[in-house]
């Protein structure tokens, strides 16, 4: 293991470069990691790890990342160190996000200079630390310090990296051969707007990411305003707004006409939307610091509104590789299932729907959740659906290529679109109403778009059956449709 650097005082009282970076690093991480952890232990995340790393107010993003990254995979072997070496005294206890980001880096990581009051209290009892570690290895019966690692950590899950290209700033083909000066990119076969590139390119600190060109979103997330459809000069609702990036690819497809009303409850996440909003370009998108459901529909200033997004809160059990969730204590302990959360989910899920059937001149709603658990999901649309029907509206079926649809709980499912985690990267849901007047009209234009972006050779292998995945929080019935199938 490394040494100690000299402390401040013994190099002139003054930080050099390196010592400077990782002093604030340390300190930068431990406020992310402060949330996040306390977002995990009352299962009510503001964030994914991602988006709180990445947020502009976080300078050093890569270091940063790296650092958090890594003391979550040795989160469950620093807690035990520290509770066996019985080091920390009242004041170091409140700060047990930085003690954690200090004793990575002491027991697995760089060596640690002597710049702060935390690291020099953590160094003088790094013997301590040490001598703790090396009695858990063998009371673990490990012969190396990997091994005893190997005990707690998870595998990382990795996707290919989605962009979708702003059609607001950069056409597509633009986009594509400036990312292919430094990254192999294609585009994708389904969604004209989006690139791929290899799984766990950087693009951060990319001019076109800067600039608002392109966006990082998953392949999806990407199709839930496709599926949507809305066309330039509509007046349109995204209920559940924030981040924002949904909100935004609404905007493109209707080339920033017409009126796009973004809806956000939580006022900490209002300032990403509009942040999100403002590097993108769009013109035609009005923030709504307001819960959707004190949205009255019968308000005169709603009366025009043609579709409606609803992106409700949701468990987000379909992204917890993308969000970097497995690395959290709850999913490590075997704690990521809970029924009672999840009903309360689906209820206001619900409420939601049925909220936004209300809207006298609506044409289409897309729900969309980014979960794989059925309650929040074929349960939601199958006990709306009657009420749904008596307003006039029907499901559609947007994407007909796509081959992964609904659970076959209910008739009409195989409308609904499902993606897969194991084979898509993440597992999300959509489902498409349409008033049945406007539903052939629908129809043509998202079969359409889907035709002009998949190549024949594609579409031929997307025919092929396949089967569809059954995937529930009730393990009877996950047993019978596998014996159905």
């Amino acid at each position: 293991m490394k040494k100690a650097k000299k402390s401040v005082e013994e190099n002139g009282g003054k930080f050099n470069g390196a010592e400077r970076s990782a002093y604030f690093a340390r300190r930068e991480a431990a406020k992310v990691l402060r949330v996040v952890l306390e977002g995990d232990s009352k299962r009510r995340a503001l964030a994914s790890i991602k988006s709180l790393i990445y947020q502009p107010s976080v300078r050093n993003k890569k270091g940063t990342f790296a650092l958090i990254c890594q003391t979550l995979k040795h989160l469950p072997i620093i807690k035990d160190v520290l509770e066996a070496a019985s080091i920390l005294n009242t004041k170091w206890k409140r700060q047990r996000e930085l003690v954690y980001i200090i004793v990575y880096d002491i027991l697995f990581g760089k060596a640690v200079s002597l710049v702060g009051d935390a690291e020099k209290y953590l160094m003088r009892h790094e013997g301590a630390l040490r001598s703790t570690l090396k009695q858990l290895w063998l009371q673990r019966n490990v012969k190396t310090v990997k091994q005893l690692i190997a005990l707690h950590e998870i595998p990382d899950v990795s996707v290919p990296r989605y962009v979708r290209v702003n059609t607001l700033k950069l056409d597509v083909d633009s986009a594509l051969l400036e990312l292919q000066k430094n990254y192999p990119v294609q585009k994708d076969n389904l969604l004209a707007e989006l690139l791929i590139l290899p799984k766990g390119t950087d693009l951060h600190d990319h001019p076109l990411v800067k600039n608002g060109s392109i966006f990082m979103q998953g392949k999806a997330s990407s199709m839930a305003a496709p599926a949507l459809s809305p066309q330039p000069g509509w007046e349109v609702i995204d209920a559940c707004a924030a981040p924002g990036n949904k909100t935004i690819h609404l905007a493109a497809l209707m080339k920033s006409r017409g009126k796009i009303v973004a809806c956000e409850l939580k006022k900490e996440r209002v300032k990403r939307l509009k942040d999100t909003i403002k590097l993108s370009g769009a013109s035609n998108i009005q923030v709504l610091n307001e819960d959707f459901l004190n949205i009255n529909p019968k308000d005169p200033s709603y009366s025009k509104v043609n579709a409606i997004l609803l992106d409700p809160s949701c468990s987000g059990s379909g992204t917890s590789a993308s969000r970097l969730d497995h690395l959290l204590p709850s999913k490590t302990a075997g704690q990521d299932t809970d029924m009672e959360r999840l009903s309360k989910l689906a209820t206001f899920q619900r409420k939601a729907l049925q909220h936004a059937l209300l809207f006298p001149g609506l044409e289409r709603i897309v729900y969309s959740t980014c979960s794989i658990n059925q309650i929040e999901n074929e349960d939601v649309i199958k006990s709306v659906l009657p009420i749904a029907e008596s307003y006039g509206f029907q499901l559609a079926k947007p994407f007909p290529e796509w081959q992964c649809r609904g659970l076959p709980v209910f008739e009409g499912s195989e409308c609904l679109i499902r993606t897969d985690p194991a084979e898509h990267g993440e597992g999300f849901f959509i489902a498409l109403f349409v008033r049945k007047d406007a539903s052939s009209d629908c129809s043509n234009k998202i079969e359409t778009r889907i035709s002009r972006s998949t190549p024949p050779g594609i579409k031929n292998a997307q025919r092929k059956k396949k089967r569809i995945p059954f995937i529930s929080t009730n393990p009877f019935k996950m047993w019978l449709y596998d014996q159905l199938m």
